[in-house]
């Protein structure tokens, strides 16, 4: 049975549905829990700030949120009562993708578990696939979580005005 589920969880609607499921296999099953973060430094980056500045500023604040999104998860995990562990990483040491993958090698993880949009057609080609590249490359066993389409249309608009504030608060 799968006793260590990684979680690649970035604290949305979408990879919350996905760390809900993993929660309860690792309980059915008796298992632990991974979760993985990932900075997406090209996400807030624009170019006009120096080393200096992303590195004493911008990053610190990345990590903070990152922490408080394991945090998030860590404190669903406890109430299930699953043991987890959490890892927090920056994309600069490589893509989303690949850091699940090694993590999944390296823990010796017998499950992956993710939500997913379920994305098609123009919507994934553009915005790419990070569950995607994962089930291409996992070494193991992937489930992934898709949100119901109500909820999704629900989280699309969520993500839209939460994406408005992050560009207002960074100035863009």
């Amino acid at each position: 049975m799968y006793q260590r589920i990684l979680v690649p969880f970035d604290g949305s609607p979408t990879s919350r549905r996905g760390l809900d499921e993993a929660l309860r296999l690792a309980k059915l099953c008796g298992g632990s829990v991974r979760l993985v973060h990932v900075i997406d430094e090209l996400k807030y980056v624009t170019g006009f700030e120096t080393f200096a500045a992303y590195n004493a500023d911008l990053l610190p604040l990345m990590q903070e949120a990152g922490e408080q999104i394991l945090q998030a998860g860590r404190d669903a995990a406890v109430a299930a009562r699953v043991e987890v562990e959490t890892l927090l990483f920056t994309s600069a040491v490589g893509r989303v993708c690949d850091i699940v993958v090694e993590q999944a090698r390296t823990w010796k993880a017998d499950l992956i578990v993710l939500g997913t949009h379920g994305r098609r057609g123009v919507g994934r080609w553009l915005l790419g696939s990070d569950a995607e590249q994962i089930l291409r490359l996992a070494p193991v066993p992937v489930l992934l979580v898709r949100a119901p389409v109500e909820e999704e249309k629900s989280n699309a608009s969520e993500a839209a005005k939460a994406t408005a504030v992050e560009h207002v608060a960074a100035g863009a």
